[in-house]
């Protein structure tokens, strides 16, 4: 632990994940999903800005679809909003204007069979793979939110070709102050659900989710190419050869 204990972190939020689950598996994890299978690809560095699998409750149960990540508020005009919302303060949601309305009526879940913190020493950006001890899936907390295009002649990158009064659905991550088992790594850490939780978090009036105790997750250094998003495969996963 002595050269993490000096690295300085390099990463203030959850930024990235892997989402290999399938429908299947969580259809028997939340003891049935409503709506029809979908088909999900495995996902070993799912990045901000690109869809994910996300849980909410629907009319007669909980249902998967695929929403973009990066909250956009209804009465933002930019899309790039996105990048600035991928996660949110479980502390302050319910008073920001970005979230509070979300954190009313919106919540969701989003499954993940791990995520990616990273620290810095010696001008090299290490990734960390952090996931359950048992490897079991972790549900992350989060808020989702309804975004109607009004102006389609100025969205670009993944919106472009996107017409006037098309909804678009995202999400973000809240997340925490890091317990035990990740302070070293980063000063925050998702908001963890256990499912017990998931039905009340879903449905009832919203309550701060209690924090995830220490003593459940695993922390492993990965290979360096985690640092780039366009590097989506197994070999993400797989041990780096040193440690910082």
């Amino acid at each position: 632990m002595g050269k993490l204990a000096e690295s300085r972190y390099a990463c203030r939020m959850c930024g990235r994940f892997v989402q290999s689950i399938t429908w299947r598996e969580l259809h028997e994890l939340l003891a049935g999903l409503t709506g029809a299978p979908v088909e999900l690809k495995p996902r070993y560095n799912l990045a901000p800005g690109q869809d994910a699998a996300v849980i909410r409750a629907g009319a007669e149960g909980p249902r998967l679809d695929l929403l973009h990540w990066g909250l956009i508020p209804p009465w933002a005009r930019d899309p790039a909003t996105a990048f600035k919302l991928i996660n949110a303060r479980v502390e302050t949601a319910a008073e920001k204007p970005s979230f509070r309305n979300s954190w009313r009526a919106r919540r969701c879940l989003i499954p993940a069979n791990g995520y990616y913190e990273w620290t810095s020493a010696g001008g090299i950006r290490q990734p960390w793979l952090i996931r359950r001890l048992d490897e079991a899936p972790l549900f992350l907390a989060g808020l989702w939110e309804n975004w109607r295009i009004t102006e389609p002649a100025s969205l670009h990158g993944q919106f472009a070709g996107r017409q006037a009064g098309e909804q678009i659905e995202t999400f973000t991550i809240l997340t925490t102050a890091a317990n035990e088992d990740v302070e070293a790594i980063n000063h925050r850490m998702p908001v963890l659900l256990h499912p017990h939780q998931f039905e009340s978090w879903l449905t009832d009036a919203p309550a701060t989710p209690a924090t995830t105790q220490p003593g459940q997750l695993s922390t492993q250094t990965v290979d360096v190419r985690v640092n780039d998003p366009r590097n989506d495969d197994p070999d993400c996963l797989l041990p780096s050869l040193s440690l910082l």
